[in-house]
């Protein structure tokens, strides 16, 4: 999956979660009150981590900007990531955990369970500081989870200001419905207006945009962001942007055994390709190929 080069891409910086993933694949459906037997692992993830990950990879100079605990776990996250390639700009916060996440996965679905710990602690400063430290970066990603507590809020609109301030593009990931809706959608809406490239699943999409078919979703979404994809899972994705573009896409046929991860490989494979200036086919093509490969393992990152 490693290639020697980034294909032309600049350094793009990542700005999110760091967690611990505690993976349960179940034998079957969850018996509530009862025992399911399931194979059960620890491992790094966050979607921001992940996509990063995923990034490095593929030979993208990627640097991840996020906060972990004092703890050992926040120490094995970034040894983990530094040894995949990121460059890690992760603040370490005295008193706090590093995030866990319970991820329960069976049948092509995936409920998580979830701790942000030291993630909410993000601070503006060290996003700016992370920004100025990274003069050849030409790309900023933002995981929605960021924005979508109020806690670390003011770091991913930081980010986000940061990015246009030095001429960078600007991608979100939407990344989870329930907070979507908590929040409220126009507010999710507002924070992410003018960013170039919208990343949402079916679920999001129908938060932010209502119940339309998702073609008619990303239009809609076009009103706020200059390009919208539409995650759909094993029906593939849906690319629109304002030149009129419409491009959509079948997902390739795999063994599923762990979807966890599936979107955050998919958004790397996306980035990598459109950042080096493919068109949308291709871009969306590649997504595809990262999205299939994730979800034929089990785990968020990379197998290396």
């Amino acid at each position: 999956m490693t290639e020697n080069d980034s294909g032309g891409t600049g350094r793009v910086l990542v700005v999110g979660d760091v967690v611990t993933d505690v993976v349960a694949v179940l034998s079957g459906p969850l018996a509530s009150g009862s025992d399911t037997p399931a194979a059960i692992r620890s491992t790094g993830g966050g979607q921001a981590a992940n996509t990063a990950s995923w990034l490095a990879a593929q030979g993208v100079p990627v640097t991840l900007v996020g906060a972990v605990g004092d703890d050992g776990a926040g120490r094995d996250r970034v040894a983990e990531l530094t040894a995949a390639g990121v460059d890690c700009a992760v603040e370490r916060i005295a008193g706090t955990t590093t995030g866990t996440v319970i991820v329960l996965t069976a049948g092509g679905e995936r409920t998580m369970v979830t701790e942000r710990g030291a993630n909410v602690r993000l601070r503006p400063d060290h996003v700016a500081a992370a920004l100025s430290g990274a003069p050849d970066a030409t790309h900023l990603y933002l995981s929605g989870y960021t924005l979508l507590d109020a806690e670390s809020r003011p770091a991913g609109l930081r980010a986000l200001a940061g990015a246009r301030e030095r001429g960078l593009t600007t991608s979100v990931d939407a990344a989870s419905a329930a907070p979507l809706r908590a929040v409220g959608p126009a507010a999710f809406l507002n924070w992410v207006r003018e960013v170039d490239l919208l990343l949402v699943n079916v679920d999001e999409a129908t938060v932010l945009a209502g119940g339309l078919e998702p073609a008619a979703q990303g239009r809609a979404l076009l009103s706020v962001a200059r390009r919208v994809v539409v995650k759909r899972g094993g029906a593939g994705a849906v690319w629109v942007d304002r030149d009129a573009t419409i491009v959509t896409s079948a997902a390739h046929r795999v063994t599923v055994r762990d979807v966890t991860g599936a979107g955050d490989a998919f958004a790397a494979g996306l980035l990598r390709a459109w950042l080096a200036g493919a068109a949308p086919d291709a871009a969306r093509a590649r997504a595809v190929d990262l999205g299939a490969a994730a979800v034929a393992q089990v785990g968020a990152r990379p197998v290396r």
